[in-house]
């Protein structure tokens, strides 16, 4: 059949409970162009390729895993994007939804990718490791809350769905995983300009211990810095406080 890799982060869904039910939570928002990321054995792709009027994309980097699925699926002629999803364009021109139990060591690196392609994603259904999953969905206060949970919070809201145990796996990872939605927000938020945004919630969290006025006094004013919010640590800001503070940057 295939062999696992290591290397690549793969832990194949064995469990046919996890994967209806992530099809099922993916339906609740209709779509009708669908990328799955990281088909691997064609646990959920099976599912997927079953949906009546879809358009199914699956981007496999692994040329193992690419002539298993062209074998056992011939469905899927012609719609395997044989590279990493960290490097390719918009599968679609169209609007499209993602799906995928995601390689773990790069599953950041792809909510990221999201972000980047938000003017064309209008959901997400992922498996993430448990941790990376919390980050995500994390609010102010939370000792997870931090620079993933702001970031993507600005574009989607964040639902922790479901949790999955190690042995819906094989091989059983070393930790728990947890399936979360991705919706765009439905009001823009509202910043001086992205860039500053990003600049002022990374360096405010490289020190999450001190004192906002402590960690960010190369970005305000002395007289801006004197003002209470600057006396709380980063993960006492919400969203709003951060995407607020902006527009008093230098």
């Amino acid at each position: 059949m295939y062999t696992l890799k290591k290397s690549l982060g793969q832990h194949f869904l064995k469990d046919e409970g996890v994967c209806q039910r992530i099809v099922e939570e993916l339906q609740k928002h209709p779509f009708s162009n669908l990328v799955e990321v990281g088909p691997g054995g064609g646990a959920v792709t099976k599912y997927l390729i079953a949906l009546p009027n879809i358009q199914l994309k699956a981007v496999e980097v692994d040329d193992e895993k690419v002539a298993y699925l062209q074998k056992t699926y011939p469905e899927l002629k012609d719609k395997i994007i044989h590279q990493s999803i960290l490097e390719i364009p918009p599968p679609f021109e169209e609007p499209f939804t993602v799906v995928g139990n995601f390689p773990y060591n790069i599953s950041t690196e792809i909510v990221f990718k999201i972000i980047d392609w938000r003017q064309s994603v209008e959901a997400m259904v992922g498996m993430f490791q448990k941790e990376v999953a919390l980050r995500l969905a994390a609010k102010e206060g939370s000792k997870v809350y931090g620079v993933t949970s702001i970031l993507t919070q600005a574009f989607y809201d964040v639902e922790y769905l479901f949790e999955v145990s190690e042995e819906s796996f094989n091989p059983p990872p070393k930790v728990k995983s947890a399936v979360i939605r991705l919706l765009p927000r439905k009001e823009v938020l509202e910043v001086k300009s992205e860039a500053q945004f990003k600049n002022l919630v990374k360096t405010a969290f490289q020190q999450r211990r001190k004192m906002l006025r402590n960690a960010c006094k190369g970005l305000f004013d002395a007289a801006t810095l004197e003002k209470d919010i600057f006396s709380k640590r980063p993960e006492q800001l919400s969203l709003y406080d951060f995407a607020g503070l902006t527009f008093e940057m230098q």
